[in-house]
């Protein structure tokens, strides 16, 4: 029997060299209890709380007990190498003496991320766009052939065969040589099975006490039977607000000529794909000509074309059949994948599942594409994943708009038949109402559809010289931030260095705005939820607008008239949600430990005026809300000042950059320094959510801007009229009248 709970948090704890803190210790008391009951948890615990040692420590604890592996899965890469290289090595150390043996662990990624032993021995035809082939690439001069070169060589002295391993990285191109898919693999019939690396991974896996992987694989796992990961009864899920969308896109199904074509040339002389390879180039051409966005129905002629495309893939599959398992070699299994994929997919399009959504998009590079998705994973989490063991979910952001009720039915967890679950914010250490000002600039005018206004870019402009350049600035759109960017910079001239997302690689733009105080960051989705400089390189936060879903977002819009058909409010429970949890994110971008003080800009006068103004507020940290301009200028000048004194160290830039990708809230805690500035603690109340005058008729600018956003967002007549609390008739005069309807 290992050692009580409060015994292995204090060892882990000093094994880490963190403190006491109250909302971690609650938290590992949570995860214990629904560990032992079989409870599912949701449990919010803010940024600095230190949650991935108050989730570990109980997982061993269960896992040493039960003697079965608990699961953690993450969604970034990065958080998976934080928690694998540095917070599981530390913690096992400090808690082996009292559980009387060193807890193991292990990482397993999807067979993508492993080098295949076959493929580098030439057992695998070549990619179809490889520049060189096995036999020329030792005497390649181009970029892509000294990276090939070089995979070749790591590959005969590397343990794992794991790309994040390779440092530095290569690129996607030059991996695709060695590396294949789960479909392209030969599975037991490989010649070098024994020494696969995936396979060695995998067996080692079903070994340890703790099991680490991505959202993606946990849902394939869990989705297809594969059983990929070892037998367990406790999933413990981190990042658990982008587990839906991660869902989403893992079971996202595409077709795009290109697609076709190229599995038509893997087929070579096995057999004949010349039908497939014609009917794909009607289809592309059928696809090229149409708009963008959600079909309610097939065309006769796309559904004509489909059809063709599946029919003469199911005749392909037919011929690629071998005649006995010891006839399928590599080509013949990447192509027969290939093929599996086009049937698949066509099949899936046609057959029109009540939950599926298929849209038309257009790929710069690609061309256009046909995609297919669920409306929902809900019911689809439900049964799969909290189905047969207890899932603890964890997040900053799980509780919007002051409950957790919003995400657990994006969860599957609310509704008829759903499972017992329990909510719990364990809240952060820090002291936000001290450390972080949230400005509304209530005086500029509602956004507009023309882009950032002249109002908030002089808005921006002013923020920005009083903080001393030290701005991140979060962009509802690409388009949007780098115009912001470009003017930025014709203001400043060379005084305030100003950055965009796309000028560099992410890693390179975050070590420079850590680096630099003076300068500023625009970007947009990536920074929202990637970026983690603390310190005085980020005093300031500026976001743009209520980041509600694109308007043409096909699923968005079609799970808001879902809801909106059976009763609900869809606007609130599609694009207000996604909203909040966006606005949480990226507003906690600013404070990321207990010293930092800033100022979070909102330049969209909704988050005050709006009727779903409040949700959004609750959702976000406690931090001193006002609309007072004059005040918050002269904060941002005086931490300017003090942060001059206050350099940011040059480990913390590189930690930055390393881990742009991911948001790392378990660095340990300290006291803040005697010299960090008090914020002012007397709180201005917020703008009356009707302060604007009305017009004759009794319609406000706020009501016409929120009547725009929702007729942009899909939002059919009688949605409108029960967002507003307004008769329909009323509405559909408005619409009239605003020209809009």
């Amino acid at each position: 029997m290992p050692a009580d709970l409060d015994a292995l948090m204090d060892a882990a704890v000093g094994g880490v060299g963190g403190t006491d803190r109250p909302g971690q210790q609650k938290m590992a008391r949570a995860v214990d209890q629904a560990a032992r009951s079989g409870t599912h948890l949701l449990v919010q615990a803010g940024t600095g709380t230190g949650k991935s040692l108050a989730y570990l420590v109980p997982a061993i604890r269960h896992a040493v007990e039960t003697r079965q592996p608990a699961i953690v899965a993450t969604a970034t890469l990065a958080l998976q190498a934080q928690i694998v290289d540095r917070d599981l090595p530390r913690i096992a150390d400090a808690v082996a003496p009292l559980i009387g043996r060193r807890p193991t662990f292990g990482l397993v990624k999807g067979r993508r991320n492993y080098l295949c032993l076959h493929k580098i021995e030439g057992g695998y035809p070549d990619e179809e766009d490889a520049l060189l082939d096995v036999g020329e690439v030792d005497r390649a001069a181009g970029r892509i052939g000294e990276e090939v070169v070089r995979l070749r060589e790591w590959a005969q002295e590397t343990d794992t065969g794991e790309r994040d391993e390779l440092v530095p990285g290569v690129s996607e191109r030059a991996w695709r040589q060695v590396s294949v898919s789960a479909q392209e693999c030969l599975g037991s019939k490989c010649p070098m099975v024994q020494q696969c690396f995936v396979e060695r991974s995998r067996a080692a896996a079903k070994e340890v006490d703790v099991v680490v992987t991505n959202h993606s694989f946990m849902a394939i796992d869990s989705f297809e039977g594969r059983q990929m990961l070892p037998e367990h009864d406790l999933l413990i899920v981190d990042e658990a607000h982008e587990l839906v969308d991660r869902v989403t896109s893992t079971i996202t199904d595409e077709v795009t000529g290109g697609m076709i074509s190229t599995a038509a040339r893997r087929c070579g002389r096995m057999a004949d794909a010349s039908a497939m390879r014609e009917a794909g180039e009607l289809l592309q051409e059928l696809l090229g000509g149409m708009a963008e966005g959600r079909l309610l129905g097939l065309p006769d002629n796309l559904a004509l074309a489909l059809t063709r495309v599946r029919d003469a893939a199911r005749s392909v599959q037919s011929e690629l059949k071998p005649a006995s398992p010891t006839d399928n070699d590599a080509s013949r299994q990447v192509a027969r994948a290939a093929i599996d994929e086009i049937f698949d997919n066509c099949d899936r399009i046609l057959e029109g599942r009540e939950l599926d959504v298929v849209w038309v998009s257009q790929d710069p590079r690609r061309g256009a594409v046909l995609r297919v998705a669920p409306m929902s994973v809900a019911m689809l989490l439900r049964d799969k994943v909290f189905g047969d063991r207890t899932v603890i979910m964890t997040s900053a952001t799980l509780e919007l708009g002051g409950s957790f009720d919003s995400v657990a039915g994006t969860l599957g967890l609310r509704g008829e038949g759903g499972p017992q679950w329990t909510g719990l914010d364990v809240g952060s250490p820090f002291d936000y109402p001290r450390q972080a000002i949230a400005y509304v600039a209530s005086q500029l005018p509602p956004p507009g559809r023309d882009g950032t206004s002249p109002a908030a870019l002089d808005e921006i402009e002013t923020l920005v010289r009083a903080a001393g350049g030290r701005t991140l600035g979060l962009f509802s759109s690409t388009r949007a931030a780098r115009s912001a960017a470009e003017e930025m910079r014709q203001r400043f001239g060379d005084d305030i260095p100003v950055l965009c997302q796309g000028d560099d690689q992410i890693r390179t733009l975050v070590g420079q705005f850590a680096a630099d105080p003076r300068t500023c960051l625009f970007g947009t989705l990536t920074l929202w939820q990637g970026v983690d400089v603390p310190g005085p390189a980020c005093q300031l936060v500026i976001i743009d607008r209520i980041p509600f879903p694109r308007p043409d977002d096909p699923l968005a819009s079609a799970r808001s008239q879902e809801i909106a058909r059976r009763g609900g409010n869809g606007f609130m429970a599609v694009s207000a949600t996604h909203a909040a949890l966006r606005l949480a994110q990226g507003a906690g971008r600013l404070v990321r430990s207990s010293a930092d003080r800033g100022v979070v800009a909102f330049l969209d006068t909704r988050m005050v005026t709006a009727r779903y103004a409040g949700f959004l507020q609750k959702s976000l940290p406690p931090f001193w809300p006002t609309t007072d301009r004059a005040l918050v200028l002269k904060a941002l000048t005086r931490l300017d000042e003090l942060a001059r004194q206050q350099p940011t160290p040059q480990a913390e830039v590189e930690q930055a950059a390393d881990e742009a990708q991911q948001v790392d809230d378990d660095e340990p805690y300290h006291e803040p320094a005697d010299a960090t500035p008090e914020l002012p603690d007397t709180p201005v109340a917020p703008r009356a959510v009707d302060a604007a005058p009305p017009a004759s008729d009794g319609w406000s600018a706020e009501d016409d801007e929120e009547l725009r956003d929702g007729a942009d967002l899909g939002l059919d007549l009688a949605e409108l009229a029960e967002h507003l609390d307004r008769p329909a008739d009323d509405i559909r005069k408005r619409l009239v009248q605003l020209g809009i309807g």
